[in-house]
């Protein structure tokens, strides 16, 4: 099994598929190996790039693994949910200036407060903050675009988040899951189904939410612009994606 990242493994950063990547990627569909996107984007806009690539009727991991669905058609296959109330309400007593999100598994977000436009996808409901919290979610996302993501590895150190997973975006981005939950736990589930052992997988991503993916696929490989604690657990690090690493490690072996 090929497991991929999207944002920085498979699309630019304008949110392009790069022709080479498409052609790579058609490859390993058609050595009859199966290709799950594994992902922190919800299901809301992974489905385009699930399309575009013209990826038969398979396994998807959402939401940085709370959500597994298969399409198409879509069947949602697991949610995993947690209380938000907690860790939304700490972030807010840390930093009452930070915006708040909560998934709707195939809609978009409801939101404490608009976010820059173009980052979340998918509806943006408003809504107060006690009704976001009012009832269990597969995601929470914490936001503060005048921050840095150091900042936010201190808010989260000093938060202790306790009871759940998280990880840390390039940008002051925060994405909260069920305790748990990443993408390598959801993976793990994909593989059971297909029966497909952990040693099978070849896994490409670069960012800090890929590192347990990329730790417990077989082959684990960060691309060139991970950073360095990314880099430091995969098996091997390739090109960066703009110098055609996706394409420099799927033609390795396909």
């Amino acid at each position: 099994m090929v497991a991929l990242d999207i944002d920085g493994t498979l699309l630019h950063a304008d949110g392009e598929i790069p022709a080479e990547v498409r052609a790579a990627v058609r490859r390993v569909v058609e050595a009859g190996v199966p290709v799950v996107l594994a992902t922190g984007r919800g299901w809301h806009n992974t489905r385009e790039v699930f399309e575009a690539l013209q990826l038969p009727t398979g396994w998807v991991v959402c939401s940085n693994g709370a959500v597994t669905l298969r399409h198409a058609p879509t069947e949602v296959v697991r949610e995993v949910t947690f209380d938000p109330r907690p860790v939304v309400e700490g972030a807010l007593a840390h930093s009452p200036d930070v915006l708040i999100a909560v998934e709707e598994v195939g809609l978009g977000f409801r939101v404490s407060r608009p976010f820059p436009e173009g980052e979340l996808g998918g509806d943006a409901r408003v809504e107060d903050v006690e009704t976001l919290v009012s009832q269990p979610v597969t995601r929470v996302v914490i936001r503060n675009p005048s921050a840095t993501d150091e900042d936010f590895l201190a808010m989260a150190e000093a938060l202790g988040l306790h009871g759940v997973s998280y990880f840390v975006g390039t940008s002051a981005w925060l994405d909260i899951v069920p305790e748990g939950v990443s993408k390598a736990s959801a993976l793990a589930e994909v593989c059971a189904a297909l029966g497909v052992d952990s040693s099978a997988v070849l896994a490409l991503g670069d960012g800090r939410n890929d590192i347990e993916m990329l730790t417990w696929a077989g082959r684990g490989v960060a691309l060139g612009e991970a950073a360095a604690e990314v880099q430091a657990v995969a098996d091997h690090v390739t090109s960066r994606f703009v110098d055609g690493g996706t394409v420099e490690e799927l033609s390795r072996w396909f």
